[in-house]
């Protein structure tokens, strides 16, 4: 599965088992973000959301760095670039800068992604939305928009005020300084530290994959509509979405594995169901 771009694709993805791997794939250039990137990254989202047999996403990126953010030579080259990024259609939520990172937010599946090298700027605020991020411990992270007289506008504010304190956000974003994975997963950005994310990226997606597809998408869900609400409204959400679990075939299926006779096989989970 890749993007329909008739130019070499700015994403790659590969479906193995249940797991999604999505390569941003502009190593060249660092993979910075320019207009095809944009387009091809929200695609990918799109279509992976529509595939019901994916149970994880793995967001990696090829070539030397994550993510160099976006792509400013790209940007005066092409005038139109920032309207068509910044502006909203009355009818959306948000924006196609917002999209790129908040689309992995938004997938009914966890998205585990992968840092190596520097993961500045926009390409810091894609991580952000995922659901878990491992990096190497010498990565290189920035939230860069500061340099270019900018703020973090591509669902920054809501990642970093879920992630860390709010100090600690107002500093790395009025300075725009650069700071080490190790610092990063002090700060609660970064999720884990590894010699090889990748190996680690799939060690936790094959578990996830040997869970409820249906399970595992309602309490992404549910985080999602819970994290930071006050109790009585966390409370409703939880009868809610425990109420519409109850009656899918999958749990009966994880109620008869758990209770399976010692050394037999477990019985394979249906492809997930919609959950919104």
């Amino acid at each position: 599965m890749t993007s329909a771009s008739a130019q070499q694709s700015r994403i790659e993805c590969e479906i193995r088992g249940h797991i999604a791997y999505v390569y941003l794939n502009r190593p060249d250039k660092l993979n910075g973000l320019d207009m095809a990137m944009f387009h091809d990254m929200v695609a990918t989202a799109k279509k992976l959301r529509k595939n019901r047999s994916v149970r994880a996403v793995i967001l990696a990126a090829r070539g030397e760095s994550f993510c160099a953010g976006l792509d400013f030579k790209s940007v005066s080259k092409s005038p139109s670039m920032l309207p068509k990024l910044f502006l909203r259609w009355p009818w959306r939520k948000q924006n196609l800068a917002q999209e790129i990172a908040h689309c992995w937010r938004d997938l009914p599946v966890p998205v585990i992604s992968v840092i190596h090298g520097n993961c500045f700027g926009g390409g810091m605020q894609i991580i952000l939305a995922t659901d878990y991020r491992i990096a190497t411990p010498d990565a290189n992270l920035c939230i860069m928009e500061m340099k270019w007289g900018l703020i973090p506008d591509m669902s920054g504010m809501v990642t970093l005020s879920r992630l860390t304190r709010v100090d600690i956000a107002q500093e790395l974003t009025m300075t725009g300084r650069q700071f080490s994975a190790i610092e990063g997963h002090e700060y609660g950005l970064i999720s884990k530290l590894a010699d090889d994310p990748m190996a680690e990226a799939e060690a936790l997606a094959n578990t996830i994959c040997e869970k409820s597809p249906d399970a595992i998408a309602a309490t992404k869900y549910l985080f999602k509509k819970t994290w930071k609400a006050d109790t009585n409204k966390a409370l409703r959400w939880e009868r809610w979405v425990q109420g519409r679990l109850l009656v899918r075939k999958n749990n009966r299926i994880a109620i008869e594995n758990g209770l399976r006779a010692k050394g037999t096989e477990p019985k394979p989970f249906i492809d997930r169901t919609s959950f919104k």
